[in-house]
């Protein structure tokens, strides 16, 4: 990401129409400072007051998890659903952890198994592209992996300046640096010369540079070809991760896969097909974990009604 596009500090942020997120800013750092335990259970009453709130999300859960999982009963459904949604106010305080807890305090909740696959790649000088999943506690497992190892996260601003200098600060900690989601570019140079690149393929980001591939019981998911795009041109490894919370002792555990192999070159729909493989792998690591709140599946094929 190039100096003009990172966001820096200006009086203009204090503006009256930035209180609010000023507000929410100094209430994340507050509440970071209380013990674990506490924030564990102040997150999942969260959840459940905002949900009832936002009935729609609710809905986009359960939809989800219907689609994705036909099989499942309506009671296992309904109590992944809750778990979600406790897991979904959780989320508010992972990412106070991640933006603003110290080093010591991460790593003394944070445990990182196949960090020697990494070392492997150094020690070859190739680049890596992490593949993540949009867990509620991503945010967390990318601070913990950078105070091991330093990466590029790539990013995407918000529209709200106040928000987006606070929110580029607390990513920023452990990255050496953010890369703009559309500065494909950069993220070839430095997967080109052995990069770690944050990457979460999971998303439903429309059609541009998009196919249509299996994902769970959905035939024709939406998928993103970056994955492929940035594969090919330049032989990077890819590696998936998971961040997984355990939720009797609170433990976080971020597992390092090592690099897969088979990826499909120079064939956008069946790396598609293969990548979706790898995200149904990593959301089934804890799949209450998940952000099932995103509207997977908006983008349809032409003359498809929607799912929503």
């Amino acid at each position: 990401m190039s100096s003009k596009h990172i966001p820096v500090f200006s009086y203009s942020l204090l503006h009256p129409r930035y209180w609010g997120t000023l507000m929410l800013m100094a209430l994340m750092y507050s509440l970071s400072l209380l013990p674990y335990r506490v924030q564990f259970f102040l997150g999942k009453h969260i959840g459940r007051l905002a949900i009832k709130l936002m009935k729609k999300r609710r809905h986009t859960i359960s939809r989800n998890l219907e689609l994705c999982f036909p099989s499942m009963t309506t009671s296992e459904r309904d109590c992944l659903v809750k778990e979600n949604i406790d897991n979904s106010g959780l989320a508010l305080f992972e990412t106070g952890m991640a933006w603003f807890w110290s080093d010591e305090r991460v790593c003394r909740h944070v445990t990182i198994k196949g960090m020697e696959h990494m070392e492997q790649l150094e020690r070859e000088g190739k680049g890596a592209l992490m593949v993540a999943v949009h867990s509620m506690n991503l945010e967390l497992g990318a601070r913990a992996f950078g105070i091991k190892k330093t990466g590029m996260g790539v990013y995407r601003a918000n529209n709200n300046p106040c928000f987006d200098y606070f929110q580029y600060q607390g990513r920023s900690r452990s990255n050496r640096t953010l890369i703009d989601r559309k500065d494909v570019k950069g993220m070839l140079r430095a997967l080109k010369t052995g990069e770690r690149v944050w990457y979460a393929p999971d998303h439903d980001y429309g059609l541009r540079r998009s196919t249509f591939a299996p994902l769970f019981a959905v035939e024709q998911a939406c998928t993103t070809t970056g994955t492929s795009l940035l594969v090919d041109a330049t032989d990077c490894a890819v590696v998936p991760f998971t961040m997984v919370r355990d939720n009797n002792s609170g433990h976080y555990t971020l597992t390092i896969s090592q690099p897969v192999e088979g990826f499909p070159n120079k064939d956008p729909d069946a790396a598609a097909v293969f990548i979706n493989k790898i995200v149904e792998q990593s959301i089934m690591a804890a799949p209450s974990q998940y952000m099932w709140l995103h509207r997977r599946f908006k983008t349809r094929p032409e003359g498809h009604p929607s799912f929503y």
